[in-house]
């Protein structure tokens, strides 16, 4: 009688885990489905309910997602749908110009194969608080993939349907014709020498010809891989031969801001030295320790990943689908009078000022205070000033000094005479003073 008890039990737990972790289906109805956006020429999540998301070349987490087409590398796309539910996403690509404007060349002239796949490589999570569904696609492949070098906007989608988006992504495809290096130095503005990084770059045109530097060719910067801050410039100081250097005195000059904050996740059982507590109901809530005001303090080295986040999992053995979502109370406190938005941001928003990311006064805390849906693993973060006339200031709570470790990218773009698209000919990356 007892071990028929027994394995009464142990079928109802079975049965009841079962059920529990099987995937809910989409529903048939319109209402269900992804809701209609307006197409936005950025790095974007159209819904909340898309987190974790993550582009780059193979398992190169760190790089910038470049495709060479000489050596025909693939990049990753991997994302979490909090639905938990098994949708028909697509996705293809558009060739846009230096300024990430469509570049007005048909899918035909930009793209191989028919310019539109299925994610059809998901899994749901497993024993988590928060289910999810993870996406995965690898391209180019045999349906998507490009044939010009230039800036691209990957754009992924519900059933087939290019106006239910839900995320957009910016990728780069190189064909490497020209070479460049760069140098860090310290601003020129004597003001800033202590604050700033000056980039000079040097490009050397190989078998390319150019005429006028001016209007054929055009240096973009990035700094730490974010296109928020990005700047660009067309005027060369010296151009002879098969070399251009744009060394002007006060150009590529960026604030050098200060080490990225950064909080541990990748334990939920057992915390880490940021992490105040973690409290378990429905869902995983994690306050973090209050961050000071780091504005008048002088410069700390520090350990970072330059605004980076990797999805770890302590744990348990797989982050992708066993990594769990915790709802993370950040808070800034500050005595400055705030005049404006305060906002977090990092690579796991790629930079974005959004709603999501507004930090609100605690008035019984005295602390600004933003929550977020974070999944199991490292994070780099920083809180940004936007003023009333739209203006952001990056070292608003942070301070900016020269000795700060920062990687940048630096795009060489081409226009040849009598076409209106941007090719990407050439790609250097230059770091100071990087301590990881």
């Amino acid at each position: 009688m007892n071990k028929c008890i027994a394995l009464g039990v142990v079928f109802f737990l079975i049965a009841s885990i079962s059920y529990g972790q099987k995937k809910k289906k989409k529903k048939d109805n319109d209402s269900d489905r992804s809701p209609k956006q307006e197409l936005i020429y950025d790095n974007i999540n159209y819904l909340p309910t898309i987190q974790s998301v993550q582009l780059y070349p193979g398992t190169a987490e760190s790089t910038l997602p470049v495709i060479d087409l000489e050596q025909k590398n693939q990049l990753l796309l991997s994302f979490d749908d909090l639905r938990a539910d098994i949708r028909n996403f697509y996705f293809s690509i558009e060739h846009c110009d230096a300024n990430w404007m469509p570049s007005r060349l048909s899918p035909l002239e930009y793209a191989e194969g028919f310019n539109e796949g299925r994610i059809d490589n998901y899994s749901s999570s497993k024993a988590t608080f928060q289910p999810y569904t993870n996406y995965q696609v690898n391209f180019p492949d045999e349906y998507v993939g490009p044939k010009l070098p230039g800036n691209y906007l990957l754009k992924v989608y519900e059933d087939a349907d290019k106006s239910r988006l839900i995320l957009t992504r910016k990728f780069y495809v190189i064909r490497k014709l020209m070479s460049l290096s760069a140098k860090v130095t310290p601003s020129t503005i004597v003001s800033l020498r202590n604050k700033n990084q000056k980039l000079d770059v040097f490009v050397k045109t190989g078998a390319v010809t150019i005429t006028n530097p001016q209007r054929d060719l055009r240096v973009v910067a990035l700094q730490n891989q974010r296109t928020d801050n990005m700047m660009s410039l067309s005027d060369p100081m010296f151009a002879g031969g098969s070399e251009i250097n744009y060394n002007n005195s006060q150009t590529l000059d960026f604030k050098g801001n200060n080490e990225f904050r950064y909080v541990d996740l990748r334990s939920l059982k057992l915390g880490s030295e940021r992490v105040s507590s973690i409290r378990i109901d429905s869902l995983v809530r994690v306050d973090l320790h209050p961050d000071e005001d780091n504005s008048t303090s002088t410069y700390a080295s520090t350990f970072d990943e330059n605004g980076k986040f990797y999805i770890r999992n302590m744990d348990q053995r797989e982050a992708t689908l066993e990594g769990d979502y915790a709802q993370v109370t950040f808070s800034l406190k500050t005595d400055q009078t705030v005049k404006g938005d305060i906002y977090i941001v990092g690579g796991f928003n790629n930079y974005q000022r959004t709603s999501a990311g507004k930090l609100h006064y605690n008035e019984n805390l005295k602390l600004w205070q933003v929550v977020l849906p974070l999944k199991q693993g490292l994070y780099d973060y920083e809180y940004v000033l936007q003023d009333p006339s739209g203006k952001v200031i990056t070292d608003a709570f942070s301070g900016s000094f020269y000795q700060t470790g920062n990687n940048y990218q630096i795009l060489l773009y081409n226009r040849k005479i009598g076409t209106f698209w941007d090719e990407l000919l050439g790609f250097g990356e230059v770091s100071i003073n990087n301590r990881k």
